[in-house]
């Protein structure tokens, strides 16, 4: 049975991660109190708890032990690291930036935000992030980042790069780039899901090695054989990342239903001064005989 592979520091993960954190806290304790009117909070604590979390996943998933066992011995790991760089960090990193910090990083009118309105157009940003979904899993670029590591970073950042295209009609910090309504939410995210199931069948099943980069004949962790390996990563691309998504559209979707039935429901009640004057319409009675024949 093969071990995990030896202990390696990764320095330029650390550097990346130390750097994203310490920009994040240089954000929010020194150009935040400049800009932001007395009295609001420069980040909230919904923020403070996505930027943790997305910290935390950057770093777990882009080191050792899971980048080591991704590139070398595992490609259901690989598949595991890719999920997390793409259905995790970037929607938590996009919900952890406040307004104000989102106005100051791409400031609206200026050639920065033109390109960034065009590319998380809905349709755009659909196509892009498919489009590197696809390209991730050709058999030249998975050989070659396994081996080639200026190459793996640049396609990792590739990746984590579409991811933020993608979700920033849903969950981006500029609300004008936000998709309008939820059910169009639902329908943009359901489509994200139908992509990735192609390369996962083929994946799920294929008979034989698909990539050489992990069918080298070296030890594999747990002894997995590598076709069992790669359908594992087949069926957890097709049914776990699905399954990720639908969860959301669900969430969104009863969301939107529950408070279409509140809205529904307070249009339809009366407010309290036309329940007072029904109340002294029938304290009053109907109108006299007397009266009436006295006015005709």
């Amino acid at each position: 049975m093969s071990a995990l592979p030896a202990w390696q520091p990764h320095l330029e993960v650390w550097l990346l991660v130390g750097g994203v954190l310490a920009l994040g806290i240089y954000a929010a304790w020194v150009i935040g109190p400049k800009v932001v009117p007395a009295g609001q909070p420069v980040v909230t604590r919904q923020q403070g708890f996505w930027f943790a979390f997305g910290i935390v996943t950057l770093w777990v998933s882009s080191t050792w032990p899971i980048h080591d066992v991704a590139e070398q011995q595992l490609y259901a790991v690989h598949m595991v690291q890719h999920f997390a760089l793409t259905m995790l960090v970037p929607p938590m990193f996009l919900l952890a930036t406040p307004r104000w910090l989102a106005g100051l990083l791409v400031t609206q009118g200026g050639n920065a935000w033109m390109w960034l309105r065009r590319v998380a157009n809905p349709v755009v940003a659909a196509v892009i992030f498919n489009s590197v979904v696809v390209l991730s899993h050709w058999t030249f670029v998975v050989n070659t980042s396994v081996t080639n590591g200026p190459f793996h970073f640049g396609m990792h950042l590739l990746v984590v790069t579409s991811a933020l295209i993608m979700w920033i009609p849903v969950c981006g910090p500029w609300p004008e780039l936000r998709m309008s309504s939820i059910p169009a939410t639902c329908i943009y995210l359901f489509v994200q899901s139908i992509i990735p199931t192609v390369p996962g069948a083929w994946l799920t099943f294929a008979t034989t090695a698909v990539y050489s980069a992990y069918d080298d004949g070296g030890l594999r962790l747990w002894n997995i054989d590598v076709t069992d390996d790669q359908q594992m990563a087949g069926v957890f691309m097709k049914v776990v990342s699905g399954f990720y998504l639908w969860g959301i559209i669900i969430v969104l979707f009863f969301r939107w239903a529950v408070g279409t039935f509140e809205r529904d429901n307070k249009s339809n009640l009366l407010t309290d001064e036309q329940v007072d004057q029904i109340e002294a319409l029938r304290a009053a009675g109907p109108p006299s005989t007397a009266s009436t024949s006295t006015s005709s």
